[in-house]
C-alpha cells in the first residue's frame, strides 16, 4: 500500500523497513519521548524494530491497525510515522491516529501531508466514520497539523495518557467521515 503527495508518500511499513526505523527512533529518542510513553531499551534496537513491525502486521491483518512510513518523495528517506490504531468497528466505525515526524523535518509541512493521505485512506478504503486524535494542549504544532487536515476541537481529557511516566491531558480532536452517511 503506498499513497504519494506533493513532498512525501506514505507506505505500509514492512520488514524491510526495520533498520530506517530503528535509526529514526534512536535519533530521536529524546525528541518523541517528550510526548509519547516510556520505551524500553529493546525498541531501539533492530530486533525490537523488527518485532514492532511485525506486530503491527499481525494487527493490520486482524483490522486491529495500520501503520505507515512516511518518506520523502526526493530520496526516499524515512522520516516518520503514521497510524491508526484502537480501531472499533460495529456502530463506532472509528480509530485514533498517531505519527512522529523526524525533528528535523518538523514545519516543513510534511506531517499534514501524511495526514491528510491517511485519513483519505481511512475513510475511503477503510471505511472509517470518525478518526480521533489526542495531543497534549502544550504541543501546538500537532495540533495545528490535525486542524489543517480538517480535525475539529472536542474537548480536554483530563489525565489521560500516561508519558513519560506522567499522566497528561490531553486536546481530544476529531475528524468525521461526511461521505459515510
Amino acid at each position: 500500500m503506498r499513497m504519494s503527495g506533493d513532498s512525501i508518500f506514505v507506505k505500509s511499513l514492512e520488514e524491510c523497513d526495520a533498520e530506517a526505523m530503528m535509526h529514526l527512533e534512536s535519533k530521536n529518542r529524546d525528541f518523541f519521548q517528550l510526548y509519547a510513553a516510556l520505551r524500553e531499551d529493546d525498541f531501539y534496537t533492530l530486533e525490537g524494530q523488527r518485532e514492532h513491525i511485525r506486530k503491527g502486521n499481525e494487527k493490520q491483518e486482524l483490522d486491529e491497525q495500520y501503520s505507515f512510513g512516511i518518506y520523502l518523495n526526493e530520496t526516499g528517506e524515512l522520516i516518520g510515522s503514521v497510524t491508526l490504531f484502537e480501531v472499533l468497528r460495529g456502530p463506532l466505525q472509528r480509530c485514533f491516529i498517531g505519527y512522529t515526524l523526524d525533528k528535523h523535518h518538523n514545519g516543513k509541512g510534511y506531517m499534514t501531508e501524511a495526514v491528510k493521505l491517511v485519513v483519505s485512506y481511512a475513510f475511503d478504503e477503510l471505511k472509517f466514520h470518525r478518526i480521533e486524535a489526542g495531543v497534549m494542549p502544550h504541543n501546538i504544532g500537532s495540533i495545528k497539523v490535525l486542524e489543517k487536515s480538517g480535525f475539529h476541537k472536542e474537548g480536554i481529557a483530563r489525565k489521560n495518557v500516561k508519558i513519560n511516566g506522567r499522566w497528561e491531558d490531553h486536546q481530544v480532536l476529531a475528524i468525521v467521515n461526511d461521505n459515510d452517511e
